[in-house]
């Protein structure tokens, strides 16, 4: 497997992976759990290299062996240990028993929890619950998670951090707030949408020397989508292209009041490489924001009648951005769904599509939480909850590709039967217009004839990294969708020797 995978596995699929290794391969279980310990203490050695005093908490299962693991390791370093357990070690089985007993052996001091054992530590190690959680954490694990989030000490999560569901990246009642997260074997697909990233601080991956060939056996459940194609699906130029080549795309949005959100949109398709870019917007907005942005097309729109002809000359449409719920923008809707063009739907044509559900092939969805709710009937904290689930749901119901953003974006296809989550991303894009943008970028990109679901994703990791980018720049807060757009720009150049990819 590759040093950081692009494969990502549900928790029972890891815990297969680890079956084969022991059962199949022969690997013992207990040199599993002896690798996996040793690859938490290097970390934690690598990044807190001043750390003297540790405190580990254990928990009952294997989990908590690798934590004994660490504290064993910790205390043949001459460090300052101590194991804080929220089950009685006696009763611990199989490897994590030997673990335990291995630690004693040594010298390690372990005590039942209580939160004035946490005091003075300068690492914490959350070796509490793992993988296998699927109900809400209370009582007295509940208050060891609050009391250890609570400490200034930073925390080193062992294989996912204690809370957090390892399928869905949901929250299970509380979670521990790590600093970093070594995983083993298999990447959780939990670790990276939902609350994982905030749960997890930096994740690291430790293979523990299992053979290769046994991924063979499991399909993954999901992959990280990181820009790895983008040199392909983008090439360099040929001399004698011309604009025709690179598709035409039509921005239908701008209501009376909202008229930035379908320009960024058409911005964001020339500055990915549209060949043409139309705006159809209310009349009122159009001669102001043509001598804004002259590149663009900006049509005065009153009626469906008057989008025919824009539509008929379009490659793609992009509709939803400004488009407003009013009767214009449901007319607007309507005379698009009723051609056959490609379309990328968000913001209020999502919201009229949920009154009034289409399904349709040649597609592609842009909700966040609250639209993907309003989309399935439901809430959105029930979109939080799976949003694995919901962005499959969303592609079997309404056809073509969804793309579900938020933290760990992920994007699902219906005809691919895939699905595919983009890491990229910082909280400074919680500002508005960033999906205006990210809808002009999936426009481009698929009218310069990508598939429909490598559009998705390479737009969604192209916004993504745009937004790092700016935000490594000048920061997070205050960061605006239009800083977007220069470094969008380098990105969709990856053969450029500038390129910032």
């Amino acid at each position: 497997m590759r040093e950081f995978p692009l494969e990502l596995y549900r928790a029972a699929q890891v815990r297969e992976l680890d079956r084969i290794a022991i059962e199949d391969r022969g690997i013992p279980g207990y040199t599993l759990m002896s690798r996996a310990g040793a690859a938490a203490f290097d970390l934690l050695r690598q990044r807190w290299p001043d750390a003297r005093r540790i405190v580990v908490v254990c928990g009952g299962g294997n989990n908590g062996g690798d934590g004994y693991v660490v504290a064993r390791l910790a205390r043949k370093a001459g460090l300052d240990v101590l194991v804080l357990t929220l089950a009685d070690p006696g009763g611990l089985r199989g490897d994590a028993r030997t673990a335990w007993q291995d630690a004693l052996t040594a010298d390690v001091p372990v005590t039942v929890f209580t939160p004035t054992g946490l005091e003075e530590a300068d690492v914490l190690v959350d070796a509490i619950l793992g993988t296998g959680l699927e109900r809400e954490v209370s009582g007295t694990w509940r208050d060891a998670i609050q009391a250890m989030n609570a400490h200034p000490a930073g925390v080193l999560a062992i294989d996912i951090p204690s809370g957090l569901h390892a399928d869905t990246g949901a929250v299970l009642g509380a979670a521990i707030q790590a600093a970093a997260t070594i995983t083993f074997i298999g990447l959780k697909q939990g670790l990276f949408t939902g609350q994982g990233p905030a749960c997890c601080g930096e994740v690291r991956f430790a293979g523990l020397g299992v053979p290769p060939d046994i991924y063979s056996a499991i399909h993954p459940a999901c992959w990280r989508h990181g820009g790895e194609d983008l040199p392909g699906l983008l090439p360099k130029r040929w001399r004698s292209a011309h604009k025709g080549h690179f598709g035409h795309v039509l921005v239908v949005g701008g209501e009376l009041g909202l008229a930035g959100a379908a320009r960024m949109t058409g911005e964001a398709a020339a500055r990915c490489g549209a060949g043409l870019v139309s705006v159809a917007t209310r009349a009122a907005h159009a001669g102001l924001q043509a001598a804004v942005r002259p590149e663009l097309m900006f049509q005065g729109v009153e009626t469906p009648d008057e989008l025919g002809p824009l539509l008929d000359r379009a490659t793609v449409v992009a509709i939803g951005p400004g488009l407003g719920r009013g009767d214009w923008g449901r007319s607007m809707l309507r005379a698009v769904l009723a051609s056959d063009k490609p379309l990328v739907v968000d913001a209020d044509a999502l919201n009229l599509l949920a009154a009034e559900p289409v399904f349709r092939e040649n597609w592609i969805l842009t909700p966040h939480s609250g639209e993907a709710a309003r989309l399935l009937k439901m809430t959105p904290a029930g979109v939080e909850a799976d949003r694995f689930a919901a962005v499959e749901d969303l592609a079997l119901r309404f056809g073509g590709v969804a793309a579900l953003k938020g933290a760990g974006s992920l994007i699902a296809s219906k005809a691919d039967g895939m699905v595919a989550l983009c890491a990229a991303g910082n909280p400074g894009m919680a500002s508005g217009g960033m999906g205006d943008v990210l809808t002009g970028v999936i426009a481009a990109l698929l009218a310069q004839g990508l598939p429909p679901f490598a559009a998705a994703k390479a737009g969604v990791y192209l916004h993504g990294r745009a937004g790092d980018l700016a935000a490594q720049s000048g920061g997070e807060r205050g960061l605006m969708a239009t800083d977007l757009l220069p470094f969008l720009r380098q990105l969709v150049n990856p053969c450029n020797p500038d390129s910032s990819r």
